[in-house]
């Protein structure tokens, strides 16, 4: 009867780790299989896979094709409605400058204002975007949603 506590390898198919020191007691001689000189026969060796000596790498050598939108990307900063009834007091108003002086954003750049939360306080609320849900549920409480003009290009 075949059970896994008797299955074991073919005689002959593993192979045990071998230990390599250096030095004659080795087995291995003197420089224990790793060739002569240079960096990666000596002890912490942690060069980068990358590296290919003089050689110019293989990242460098294959052409690039692609485009990035990272550095045109719109950016801007997200603030839910839930942190602003925590922060704000009824009557308040909120606009970039006091959200960046209540720490929920770091800078007052673009702020759009998103619907997560509940909001129970009226507060006027001025950002360059708002989320519909955002808008209704600022309306719902008895506020304002105040939409800040983006400034014109020359």
């Amino acid at each position: 009867m075949v059970h896994l506590s008797t299955l074991f390898p073919k005689h002959g198919s593993r192979k045990a780790k071998r230990r390599i020191g250096l030095g004659i007691g080795s087995g291995m001689g003197r420089s224990s299989t790793k060739g002569m000189k240079g960096q990666t026969s000596r002890s912490g060796n942690t060069r980068k896979e990358s590296k290919e000596g003089g050689q110019m790498p293989l990242v460098r050598r294959i052409p690039k094709s692609g485009f990035s939108n990272v550095s045109f990307a719109k950016k801007g900063e997200f603030v839910n409605i839930g942190s602003l009834a925590k922060k704000f007091k009824a009557g308040a108003e909120v606009n970039p400058e006091t959200l960046k002086k209540a720490n929920l954003i770091k800078k007052a750049d673009k702020v759009k204002i998103l619907g997560t939360g509940e909001l129970t306080v009226a507060l006027k609320v001025s950002a360059h975007g708002f989320s519909a849900s955002a808008k209704a549920a600022i309306e719902k409480a008895g506020g304002t949603a105040t939409l800040i003009e983006k400034k014109a290009k020359k």
